[in-house]
């Protein structure tokens, strides 16, 4: 399934998962793709997953113990810069995938 929306989930969905989102959607411009990126907080996480295809968690717990019905990714390389490429290359073939 092509990613359309995706959530990027903190603590608090205020600063770590807004700088994440911002920074994942200037890499995914970069790289054409076109998908709306929303910063929210771990306890928005379940209502959110269901009407978004991918998750970029910030925090380790916020897919820990929780059936989700979409893909989850470490998304602190969006923070630290390592293994940031990476994590866009994957992000983008998902975004592709017919």
């Amino acid at each position: 399934m092509p990613i359309k929306r995706i959530i990027v989930a903190c603590g608090s969905g205020v600063a770590t998962s807004n700088v994440a989102a911002e920074k994942l959607r200037e890499l995914l411009r970069e790289r054409g793709v076109n998908a709306e990126v929303r910063a929210i907080d771990i306890k928005s996480l379940e209502s959110e997953a269901k009407v978004a295809d991918l998750l970029v968690s910030i925090t380790p717990y916020a897919a820990r113990d929780r059936e989700l019905p979409i893909p989850t990714l470490n998304g602190i390389p969006l923070l630290t810069g390592v293994g940031v490429k990476a994590l866009i290359d994957q992000i983008v073939a998902m975004a592709n995938k017919k």
